[in-house]
């Protein structure tokens, strides 16, 4: 395989791969797909502009102290924050936002998300709106990696799923999403640190860089005539993705935001690079980053941010880094999508796993509350400026309008340009799966 320097690191499958080459995400060769999708394709949704971002927020961040606040709660449940008004008349959401609270006509707040099995952290169903139970033969794949089977590269020289999302001391916080039954070619990219310096040819002209890859195939060619796993084939495409990027200054340029005007670096902020805890950074220039990767062809791009599970000093922890710097990354986000007309084209979701418990614990915490969370959409051609469904009135259950995960990805996928509920996929034992289940249709509010 290419060899380029990097980290190295182990997957769960046993085989290595440099840091620089989290690939995944090709679509090469040719896919057998079903007739509404070759019909889809010829569409022209193959080269469309229409991608997603999707913000994980990293173990489960209270619905109540967000968009959902309980004023006529009791004060142990309803917490120290005051909601304020929006953009949109009715809509209030909590003071900390003002910023989200001024573009409120572009949002969507869900107000009664479930879903979750149970109170586990794992990022698991927010990428792939599937439960870690009864899975398929190899696992649910993420939305970046069924984008990246079903549909491939818009530009060869950029991954079709890229996951921003650097590792966390508890692993689900960064996952990018996984590739489950599609397997590691449609894993997401992710670029870190100093692999950035390797996707671009240093020194070796093309051909060299030609000569080498011949050698390459040469080697590789044995390799696949003994392997029974069926593990070449995806590092072919591993391989291809790693020469189409050497080859082309794309993805280089995307993740630079140096490029960038200081007054738009200074819109979205820097926040924190560093994990907090055993969560994520709270990043504002990986919203920057996005941005400028699905600007460069991208179809999905992942990213995490903070660690949202205030068992203890809930409100200190939100009020004074997690809220202000999430209301700044996301609105920035959002309206320069607006201002480069790229809003309709581009989804954007934010959630975590689960909800947080109505009562706040002695240690002035919320617990962890699987019954029901939160959420917040824009753009994708959604129709915002409204909020879907609602909880009673202490904030414990759904009182109206349930939304499960599922009916936001296929609402996602929708977005995308892609009936989900008429492609089927094989797992790894050959039973066809599809992506979304039937009965969780898209959000018809949206529409």
């Amino acid at each position: 395989m290419l060899d380029l320097l990097g980290k190295s690191f182990r997957l769960c499958d046993g085989m290595k791969r440099r840091d620089a080459l989290k690939i995944g995400g090709l679509g090469l060769g040719g896919l057998t797909l079903p007739q509404l999708l070759r019909a889809e394709q010829a569409a022209g949704i193959r080269q469309s502009k229409k991608a997603i971002i999707m913000i994980y927020m990293c173990g489960a961040p209270s619905h109540q102290d967000m968009y959902d606040l309980k004023m006529d709660a009791p004060s142990e449940i309803r917490g120290e924050f005051r909601p304020i008004n929006t953009s949109v008349q009715g809509i209030e959401i909590c003071e900390h936002l003002p910023r989200l609270a001024s573009i409120m006509q572009h949002l969507i707040p869900l107000r009664s998300v479930f879903g979750s099995p149970d109170g586990a952290h794992d990022s698991f169903i927010c990428y792939t709106g599937h439960s870690t139970r009864n899975q398929p033969t190899g696992g649910w794949p993420s939305m970046g990696s069924v984008m990246s089977k079903l549909l491939g590269p818009k530009n060869k020289a950029v991954p079709p799923f890229v996951g921003l999302s650097p590792d966390a001391g508890h692993p689900p916080y960064g996952s990018p999403g996984l590739p489950g039954f599609l397997g590691i070619s449609h894993a997401a990219f992710r670029p870190s640190g100093p692999s950035r310096q390797d996707m671009v040819l240093q020194g070796i002209d093309a051909q060299r860089l030609g000569d080498r890859r011949n050698l390459l195939s040469a080697f590789d060619q044995f390799r696949r005539e003994v392997d029974s796993t069926g593990m070449m084939e995806g590092m072919d495409s591993l391989t291809q993705q790693a020469f189409n990027i050497l080859t082309s200054s794309a993805l280089a340029e995307a993740l630079d935001i140096s490029k960038e005007p200081a007054e738009v670096r200074e819109r979205y902020g820097q926040g924190d690079s560093k994990n907090f805890g055993d969560g994520a950074p709270r990043n504002l220039e990986h919203f920057l980053m996005a941005r400028r990767l699905v600007e460069a062809g991208c179809r999905v791009v992942t990213l995490n941010f903070g660690r949202w599970d205030f068992h203890s000093d809930n409100f200190n922890g939100m009020k004074k880094t997690h809220l202000p710097q999430f209301d700044q990354g996301l609105s920035a986000l959002i309206e320069d999508l607006n201002y480069r007309g790229m809003l309709d084209d581009v989804s954007v979701v934010a959630w975590g796993e689960f909800g947080r418990t109505p009562r706040i614990n002695p240690d002035a915490g919320r617990d962890h509350w699987p019954q029901v969370g939160g959420g917040l959409l824009a753009g994708g051609g959604m129709r915002g400026g409204q909020v879907i469904g609602s909880t009673d009135r202490l904030g414990a259950t759904i009182a109206s309008r349930p939304v499960h995960f599922s009916e936001v990805f296929g609402t996602l996928y929708r977005n995308l340009g892609l009936d989900a509920y008429s492609v089927k996929l094989p797992d790894l034992s050959g039973r066809p799966q599809y992506i979304v289940d039937a009965k969780y249709q898209p959000l018809p509010e949206v529409i």
